[in-house]
């Protein structure tokens, strides 16, 4: 018989938004450099590709960050009980595993970034994220170059129309790292994490999320001026990047931790949609 809270405590664990939206990425990147629509099964393969290299991120973060949790998040799945942290430790192998054998369905370079972003991701967990923003650059970086790894599973991966939505998803995530820390001070106080809000407060660092975020909104107009996309696109964009703007002054206006948590969420569910649907309009009018 299915334990359901075991069920819903290994989705909690791999924050299932995060690795949907790395899948996105990975899916975006593909079509930005086909300049079309790749088949399904080359859209599924890159979608699984980001999502386990992000999930297996995810499930070590709470791995390392049990202690932490203890304080921001106690009812997260591993300080709560709900997983054993060996339980935990098997499952980020599982998920490991699948997005390497998704990686060798694509090919040598695939592989390669695979392994390479997941030590990055491990290196992060365990010792980079104590280094406040240069733990919040490896972090967005690798968000970043999802849409490269897209790029690599049809074979071209340094197109510049790929580079500068690398730089959108860099920038936007940047801006969501940084809005984060501000909700996890006492606990990252706890671990001696320097996070940029510990150095400089919650003000000031809420202002510098923001914008990151207004100069995403910016650079996600740079396909227009290089022609890459048309009018569709400029309608599309404009309205998500409305979305976003709202979204960002919500946030910095947020008086709790639990409504800044719902923002920065929300601000994934909804950019990343949008900016999809914003690629696809140009290949459809």
């Amino acid at each position: 018989m299915f334990n359901f809270n075991k069920i819903k405590g290994f989705l909690n664990l791999v924050r299932p938004e995060l690795p949907f939206s790395a899948g996105v990425c990975v899916i975006l990147g593909e079509i930005i450099a086909l300049g079309s629509l790749p088949s399904f099964s080359i859209m599924f393969l890159g979608f699984i590709y980001g999502f386990f290299l992000s999930g297996s991120a995810m499930i070590l973060n709470d791995i390392f960050d049990i202690e932490v949790d203890r304080v921001n998040s106690p009812e997260r799945p591993l300080p709560s009980g709900m997983i054993s942290s060996k339980e935990a430790i098997i499952f980020a192998s599982v998920i490991t595993g699948l997005g390497l054998l998704s990686a060798l369905l694509v090919g040598s370079l695939a592989v390669i970034l695979y392994i390479v972003f997941w030590l990055v991701g491990f290196l992060y967990n365990w010792k980079f994220k104590e280094k406040g923003f240069f733990g919040n650059l490896f972090v967005s970086i690798s968000v970043g170059f999802t849409n490269v790894f897209g790029g690599i599973v049809v074979d071209n991966p340094w197109s510049s129309s790929v580079l500068i939505f690398g730089l959108m998803i860099f920038l936007f995530d940047l801006s969501e790292e940084i809005a984060a820390d501000t909700m996890d001070v006492e606990g990252d106080k706890k671990r001696n994490i320097k996070s940029i809000p510990i150095l400089i407060g919650r003000k000031k660092s809420m202002y510098i999320s923001s914008s990151l975020l207004f100069l995403e909104v910016l650079v996600s107009y740079l396909p227009l001026i290089f022609d890459f996309f048309g009018t569709s696109y400029l309608i599309l964009i404009s309205v998500t990047n409305m979305i976003i703007l709202f979204l960002g002054i919500k946030l910095l206006k947020s008086q709790s931790i639990k409504k800044g948590r719902f923002y920065v969420r929300l601000l994934y569910l909804m950019a990343l949609p949008g900016m999809f649907f914003s690629i696809i309009s140009n290949l459809i009018f």
